[in-house]
């Protein structure tokens, strides 16, 4: 028989039916017993009473205990109907129920939101923490929106493309994670800070218009808005210009924002822009909160932050760094695009450049960074060279792409916005592993699967690994 969700047992009364789920409260009066069956839709009040030959079994339930119970939908008498329910006016009379699976009394109570619980402890227990109401929403929530914007993405031309996990260590801001090689000794796989130049190289095939639910990795320190992997929408495109980009991702997040939060208040529109000049001087960061009421949780204040210079001083290792990354497009001071003077900054003034960088700010939050893309192997080449690259180093880490801006490269440009920062600030989560299903701690740890973990004697060997104490 087809499974019947709990809540559509309010249209089917008088109706004998087969129901799943979760025991989530007994109430045991002696000759009668009360339970509240719980799916993933929502609860029922199921009761027994000691005609039923399988009674004194059914008092062996504890809860949380998983069953099925088959039985008579009947309505409740008025006066004892719980208008808190959706199904609060109704009941099932069990006639027959097998134990699927005994529980054991839990680590701890799924009543509340969780909140005032120690976070390792829940993160040990995830898959019982992922029980609670309110967690079940957000993971419902996550899905709607992605589901979203691949059907907005899709509208528009775009088409949704994976890219390896498994790929070449390259610097792009932050430390890679690496999987060591066991066909290639002492080689190196690194799991990707972004498919950044991935998505260019798609953009060099002809696709023009990519997107992806990229997952990314990244090894730094602790920080309570991130983790060592992570979530965005990825996206690139060819022929367009910067104006293109933050034009189409405005109309994105307005339109998935009105469909899925409609009680959300989006403080202007069109979203207003800042230099990274003007957001530093006026507010102090590139990341200014500029809700009109801070206590609003309703509130939405979307900024872009544009004009960001193209390099920073790295005063603790005494070199530039890419303010974005080395492929973002340098442009002049006065921001127009002219190679050989871009060159001649590049060779003797390159903290004059500006770029074609941009972010998207959300109450305070970078919640997406991008920018168009440098085509010219000329000007990426010297880019290279500023940042510290010899021409070895250039060689060994960028061949690939650089080979492939030979062949025809169109002018490209993109954006990723981060879903676990937008999803965290939508459903007012005050941490982003409150919307991701199994999150780390924020020093990375994975108390449920405890990992990272050390491995055996065997597959070091067979990695030709050796552990330094």
């Amino acid at each position: 028989m087809q499974k019947i969700w709990i809540k559509e047992t309010k249209n089917l009364v008088n109706k004998y039916v087969n129901l799943f789920g979760f025991v989530t409260n007994i109430r045991d009066h002696g000759k009668i017993i009360f339970i509240d069956l719980k799916d993933r839709s929502g609860i029922i009040q199921c009761v027994i009473d000691q005609n039923n030959n399988k009674f004194s079994q059914f008092k062996l339930l504890k809860p949380f205990s998983v069953i099925k119970v088959s039985g008579l939908i009947k309505d409740r008498p008025a006066h004892l109907a719980n208008p808190h329910l959706e199904t609060g006016k109704i009941e099932l009379a069990i006639d027959n129920f097998d134990i699927l699976s005994l529980s054991e009394t839990l680590p701890f109570d799924l009543d509340g939101d969780g909140y005032d619980l120690d976070e390792a402890l829940r993160l040990k227990f995830r898959y019982l923490d992922l029980r609670r109401d309110r967690l079940q929403k957000n993971l419902r929530r996550r899905h709607e929106f992605l589901l979203f914007l691949r059907n907005f993405l899709d509208a528009y031309g775009f088409i949704e493309i994976e890219t390896p996990i498994l790929t070449k260590s390259t610097p792009e801001g932050a430390r890679d994670y690496v999987v060591p090689s066991r066909l290639y000794p002492g080689n190196f796989y690194a799991l990707p800070q972004s498919p950044q130049q991935y998505k260019q190289l798609l953009m060099v095939s002809g696709i023009e218009r990519y997107f992806q639910i990229a997952r990314c990795f990244r090894d730094e320190d602790p920080r309570m808005d991130r983790q060592p992997e992570f979530t965005q929408l990825d996206i690139e495109m060819s022929y367009v210009t910067k104006e293109d980009i933050l034009s189409f991702i405005e109309k994105m997040f307005v339109e998935a924002i009105t469909n899925l939060y409609p009680h959300k208040k989006i403080t202007k529109i069109p979203f207003p822009r800042l230099t990274y000049k003007e957001a530093i001087e006026i507010y102090g960061s590139d990341k200014p909160d500029l809700r009109i009421n801070n206590n609003d949780n309703d509130e939405l204040a979307f900024v872009f932050i544009v004009d960001f210079p193209m390099f920073e001083w790295d005063q603790k290792n005494n070199k530039w760094d890419a303010m974005h990354h080395p492929f973002t497009q340098p442009i002049l001071p006065n921001g127009e695009y002219n190679k050989e003077e871009i060159l001649k900054l590049l060779d003797k003034n390159p903290e004059l450049l500006f770029s074609e960088q941009y972010d998207l700010v959300l109450n305070g939050f970078e919640i997406g960074g991008g920018s168009i893309r440098t085509t010219d192997k000329d000007i990426l080449l010297k880019v290279f060279e500023v940042l510290g690259y010899n021409k070895d180093d250039i060689a060994d880490k960028f061949k690939h792409l650089l080979e492939a801006f030979s062949f025809g490269v169109p002018p490209h440009g993109g954006i990723a916005p981060g879903i676990d920062r937008i999803l965290m600030i939508l459903e007012n989560e005050k941490s982003i592993r409150e919307v991701i299903a199994f999150p780390k701690t924020g020093e990375g740890r994975d108390y449920m699967m405890d990992a990272p973990s050390e491995i055996s004697k065997e597959q070091l060997a067979e990695l030709k690994i050796r552990i330094i104490n």
